[in-house]
């Protein structure tokens, strides 16, 4: 029997972190003129649930379905 093979987790943190940083400035972007005026706890505070309903529904399936060879591959 063939052991499954594990992520590479460098490889799943690049793809991540090539994901986040668009996603993330976008989120700025938006938020940007409501909370110019904000302290950076609250404008962070505003944009995490987005962030995460984001990752968790979105990139993460996204880099596991187009890939999940990349990853894999050891």
């Amino acid at each position: 029997m063939q052991k499954p093979l594990r992520p590479s987790r460098p490889r799943l943190a690049l793809l991540v972190g090539i994901g986040v940083w668009p996603i993330i400035t976008a989120l700025l972007y938006l938020i940007r003129p409501i909370s110019h005026d904000w302290p950076v706890w609250l404008t962070t505070l505003a944009l995490t649930p987005a962030m995460v309903v984001i990752m968790v529904w979105g990139l993460l399936p996204a880099i596991h379905r187009y890939f999940g060879k990349f990853i894999s591959a050891g």
